[in-house]
């Protein structure tokens, strides 16, 4: 089991954000987090990165309980996120960005190699390689913001939305990215409103809403679930494809 979560609870102050969540992601598996804004998926993914402490419950990677590990703990332990508006450091250079994404590793003589491998798997970045990434587009940022994660050699990602904002093309690519990593065994961990996107790349998938799991199956069975389509996220059955 690469990330386990038990029974664990988010709180700020009286609000009550993430209540009785569970949940479990293998080796080459997708699971993705839908649900409506302030449902609990970005406060969800904060507890795991380790941005913001749980009140409760037990969060495991690789067997080890980093429940109470601070955030750089987390990220030697192989865990990664690409955060929510991609948060890159618009004042660094491509390359800079890249490296800082490498900060936790002690296998230094490794990384030159696996930022070709980034540049490779994103020839925009490898042509601005030497460009502030203010200049980026915004598909440009995103594809940073996952290469950025990557150079942590992460065992598991954690991906917040990572189609906002994007063109429905670059939704596509973004798509491609995620099946790719899957398929090269990473773990995902997917905090998506793209209903699509999420229906495409999941293997399994969990709806919250009001800080509690209301579903949790297959693409093909939330596809049939016409109560959670129209009542949690706003989606008819019929607008499902």
């Amino acid at each position: 089991m690469r990330l386990e979560v038990n029974d664990l609870h988010v709180r700020y102050g009286r609000v009550h954000a993430v209540r009785c969540v569970s949940l479990t992601v293998e080796e080459g598996e997708v699971v993705a987090v839908l649900g409506a804004n302030g449902a609990g998926k970005s406060s969800l993914l904060k507890v795991l990165m380790g941005l913001e402490p749980a009140a409760e419950g037990r969060i495991t990677l690789d067997g080890v309980d980093i429940t109470r590990w601070p955030t750089s703990r987390r990220v030697r332990q192989h865990l990664a996120l690409v955060p929510e508006g991609r948060r890159i450091v618009t004042s660094l250079t491509v390359h800079e960005n890249l490296l800082m994404g490498a900060f936790a590793r002690k296998d230094v003589r490794s990384v030159d190699a696996e930022i070709a491998e980034i540049y490779s798997r994103f020839p925009n970045l490898a042509a601005r390689r030497d460009a502030f990434a203010s200049v980026l587009s915004g598909g440009e940022q995103q594809m940073l913001a996952i290469g950025r994660a990557l150079m942590a050699n992460p065992s598991v990602i954690l991906m917040d939305e990572p189609s906002e904002g994007l063109s429905p093309k670059l939704v596509q690519r973004v798509e491609e990215i995620v099946r790719a990593l899957r398929e090269s065994s990473h773990a995902i961990v997917l905090v998506e409103q793209n209903l699509a996107l999420a229906l495409s790349v999941a293997d399994r998938i969990h709806v919250i809403s009001s800080g509690r799991f209301v579903f949790d199956g297959t693409p093909d069975e939330l596809n049939r679930n016409v109560a959670v389509l129209d009542s949690h996220l706003g989606v008819a059955a019929t607008q499902v494809h």
